[in-house]
């Protein structure tokens, strides 16, 4: 019975050739590859090494083009069954986003269409026009906007695949310097079908550092390239706007579509202001600039024609807004709308969920119970944890620091009992009690902020003074402050006057200036930027080590936004995980990215038959207010107004929904609202509304004075539970464990000293998320032998370095060496230093493949000088057991 290798190249491979797949890239359509990497590996993080996990790998993919994988074979040996692949291939299709997979022995082939959701035998595997007619009278896009295509035979792929924006080639490498992963090829198939079904709203849900620009741009390739977007309109250009509400996302997105300028037409055009080309291809803009007006008050967006845009993408789509921006996108209405986010669908992203995936299918939230509510899916998810598990994201470890005022709050009372000075505005009224949300928004506290920065600096020259840091801090004031105090401590240390600088507005040469050195992983300094908001969304910073929370968060967005700041991987400085260091416990708003989503907003329906009507007063003096906002929201995606109260303070509405609705009123200096109401169909609803005059804004108070000191640091996590541990907390918890798992050291020295009982052990204790070498990095024992760290920690015995142990050895331990000839004594003497170096792992077999031993003639040879190969392996094993005997 053949392996599997030779299965593959005896059996397999002319199964595929025979029905039509190429083993060559040549022709670059309808061909399979081989042993298919599409993920990396996990980063996995032991103490500060890094080691990756196994990768997916797929036995073949076969492409109907560069651009348009359709199925997955895994293959097993002769000698193994056919359905003992499946299941692993089903899972890789499900990955990849397939619709079709196969698992065969040679022999019998099974696939499984997820069409149809089952199985059947074939004595063969399908052509690629076979695989490809079926695709698409499945998918369902025979019938709409590929009818254009039905009278084309499918097997005439030339100018077919040109048109087809599905199987369109994608930006080649040597122009766009990189090729699309696997989760970005599933977005970009996911979109374009959409888009050809004829749909006009769709959304994108990747993680930051996934690359959601570079996705939305081989779309507009494929489009734009295959024609079908000019197709749809052949008297005009096809015409697309990137809008964001940044000028660095605006600015990177030019910058990533520049493959369309090929250096004889630039199509690309950035709106600066009102003077601007009407015939560009690609535009792009803020919505900032875009609302502003010109001096006749004609707002930019309206001087292009309504149906100007065939493709509006929105970046970072749930910061949109549906308010006043939502007048731009109802101004392109006509036009597709690509949104684009990292934020999963949660309370704060209910409207961009609901305007976005208004035309997807209904999906059970929980699909073993279906009688739980549903909701409209994202035409494509990609979390973090799913980022991070497939290797394509740095992992990242969590150490977590609270002051003695963080945990136990400050009393104002207090405080000046013990000698603080208290700065009170005359205009604030203070609080009996502040606790961390209301530092330095409220009230100041130099003294919190000198020991924060005080303890950031130790940390940092624990880790790496020179690692790139984020801080977020408050507001723009503290992060001068914390700037101030950084540059201090390590200015002359380092020698540069730019070592923490606060970066709060990317306005102005310097601000640009300073964010581009920061960002440039070639560039040393800043090394440390502080910020209020501005670096949270946008700023990609690939050699960021350390994001640091000195500001409270309640918000899971923007939690997931700073966080996404540390999450790329950056090769050219070495960096495959990075630290959170929270001061503030935001890392409290970790949760399951895919968790499923809350239950949709359910709009009024029926007839719009009702009427609104009141007026806006002052609550204080009962005057009414003229020139009040008032809007009527009637679901989370439609509203009427802002309409302005007229000069006796009235509004009204009709053709109003029945059922219940938002009514907001916002007037100058008042206190807005909103207030639920209840419409009746044919009848006036009136309603009076009073507003408070909104009270001048107190100054801060100001505490100096204070002693402040760390309170506690939690810097272990516990995987399996998510529980945070201090230094002291985690050794009770490894000391537990061990007490549970061996009642006594001599326990623990039988099992290691036992290979595979050894492993087991070990393994069990990572479950555990128990790991010795960062056991030794914690405890600076770097040299301590694992088994006398963990007995130290379990029954108080005292640490010995592998260095003592080796030394020991050759002095108690005379009379085995001497039984030996010269050469095995080398052999013995050798395996020691190793064991000095790297500890009882290397006292396995597998040693001797590695120098001096290769050089000596490896096992084989080697074991002859100790009698025969059994001979060899059981010195290895008393060496081990020597080793560890005790010290008489």
């Amino acid at each position: 019975m053949k392996n599997e290798a030779d299965t593959r190249a005896t059996l397999i491979d002319p199964k595929l050739k025979a029905s039509g797949w190429a083993d060559t890239q040549v022709a670059r359509e309808h061909y399979y590859v081989r042993d298919q990497q599409y993920t990396p590996g996990r980063v996995i993080l032991r103490g500060d090494r890094v080691t990756r996990g196994e990768a997916k790998k797929v036995d073949y993919l076969l492409r109907l083009t560069d651009a348009f994988p359709i199925a997955v074979i895994e293959a097993k040996a002769e000698s193994e069954t056919a359905e003992s692949g499946l299941e692993q291939s089903k899972n890789y299709a499900q990955d990849l986003g397939l619709g079709f997979a196969f698992a065969t022995n040679g022999h019998r082939i099974i696939e499984y269409d997820f069409f149809t959701n089952s199985s059947r035998d074939l004595s063969r595997f399908p052509t690629p026009e076979e695989l490809w007619i079926r695709w698409q009278h499945n998918s369902g896009v025979i019938g709409k906007q590929m009818i254009q295509y039905a009278a084309e035979a499918p097997s005439v792929y030339g100018a077919y695949k040109r048109r087809n924006p599905l199987l369109c080639p994608y930006c080649p490498v040597n122009v766009c310097d990189k090729q699309p992963f696997y989760f970005q090829e599933v977005a970009i198939r996911e979109v374009i079908k959409r888009l050809m079904y004829g749909q006009k709203r769709v959304l994108l849900t990747m993680a930051t550092g996934t690359g959601k620009t570079f996705v939305a741009f081989q779309i507009v390739w494929k489009l734009i390239k295959s024609g079908w977007l000019q197709r749809l309109h052949p008297e005009k250009s096809a015409r697309i706007l990137f809008l964001a509400d940044r000028v660095v996302l605006r600015d990177q997105a030019y910058n990533t579509f520049s493959p369309f300028a090929d250096g004889n037409v630039e199509p690309r055009c950035k709106i600066d202001g009102h003077n601007f080309t009407m015939n560009r291809d690609l535009y792009f803009g803020i919505y900032q600039t875009l609302w502003s007006p010109d001096g006749q008050g004609i707002r930019l967006f309206k001087k292009f024609p309504p149906d100007f845009f065939d493709l509006v993408i929105i970046d970072e789509c749930h910061r949109s807004g549906f308010g006043t921006w939502r007048e731009i996108l109802d101004h392109f209405g006509s036009a597709i709308h690509l949104g684009m986010t990292a934020t999963p669908k949660q309370d704060e992203s209910i409207d961009t969920y609901s305007y976005f995936c208004s035309e997807e299918p209904e999906v059970t939230i929980d699909v073993e119970h279906s009688e739980r509510d549903t909701w409209r899916p994202p035409a494509f998810s990609y979390s973090l944890g799913k980022g991070i598990d497939d290797g394509f994201l740095a992992t990242y470890k969590v150490h977590r620091v609270r002051t003695t005022i963080d945990a136990n709050g400050l009393h104002l009372r207090e405080a000046i009992e013990q000698g603080a000075e208290v700065f009170i505005p005359e205009d604030t009224e203070p609080r009996e009690i502040y606790t961390t949300p209301q530092f330095e928004r409220e009230i100041t506290l130099p003294d919190r902020t000198r020991e924060m920065a005080r303890h950031l600096a130790g940390l940092l020259r624990r880790f790496g003074k020179m690692q790139k840091t984020m801080v977020f801090c408050v507001d723009m004031d503290h992060a001068r402050s914390v700037a101030r105090l950084l540059q201090d401590e390590f200015g002359s240390e380092t020698g540069f006057s730019n070592y923490a600088v606060p970066i709060i507005s990317e306005e102005g040469e310097d601000g640009r200036r300073a964010l581009e050195a920061f960002a440039d992983s070639d560039k040393s300094t800043p090394v440390v930027a502080t910020t209020a908001e501005l670096l949270s969304t946008g700023v990609d910073v690939p050699s960021c080590r350390n994001i640091v929370f000195m500001k409270t968060l309640s918000s899971p967005v923007l939690f997931k936004q700073i966080i996404g700041r540390g999450c790329r991987i950056d090769i050219s400085t070495d960096k495959y995980w990075f630290r959170i260091i929270d001061y503030t416990n935001a890392t409290r708003l970790f949760d399951e990215w895919d968790r499923p989503p809350m239950p949709p907003f359910e709009p009024p329906i029926g007839p719009r038959t009702a009427i609104l009507a009141g007026s806006v007063f002052n609550v204080d003096t009962g005057e009414y207010i003229v020139g009040a906002k008032v809007s009527v929201r009637t679901d989370p995606n439609s509203q009427q107004g802002p309409i302005l109260t007229d000069d006796n303070g009235r509004f009204y509405f009709q053709q109003l929904p029945v059922g219940q609705l938002q009514l907001i009123v916002n007037a100058t200096n008042f206190v807005g609202r909103t207030i639920a109401i209840e419409t009746v169909p044919d009848e006036v609803t009136e309603i009076d509304v009073p507003l408070k005059p909104a009270k001048k804004k107190g100054g801060k108070i100001r505490v100096e004075g204070l002693e402040v000191s760390i309170a506690d640091e939690a810097v272990f996590v516990i995987e399996a539970t998510g529980n945070q541990l201090s230094l002291k907390e985690y050794l009770d918890y490894t000391r537990n464990n061990l007490n549970q798992k061996v009642l006594a050291q001599d326990d623990l020295r039988k099992i290691w000293v036992d290979s595979d009982r050894r492993k087991a052990f070990i393994k069990d204790l990572r479950q555990s998320s128990i790991h010795p070498e960062v056991l030794a990095e914690v405890l600076g024992q770097p040299e301590a032998d694992a088994f006398d760290l963990l007995c130290n920690i379990a029954f108080g015995s005292p640490i010995r370095t592998r260095s003592e142990r080796a030394t020991a050895f050759r002095n108690r331990e005379q009379a085995f060496i001497a039984r030996y000839h010269d050469d095995a004594r080398r052999v013995i003497l050798e395996l020691l230093d190793k064991y000095r170096v790297g500890g009882i792992d290397q006292l396995e077999p597998e040693i001797f493949n590695v120098t001096p031993f290769s050089k000596w003639g490896r096992a084989i040879k080697i074991s002859k000088w100790f009698g025969g190969l059994d001979k060899l392996g059981e010195t290895l094993k008393e060496v081990r057991r020597r080793i560890y005997e005790e010290a008489v």
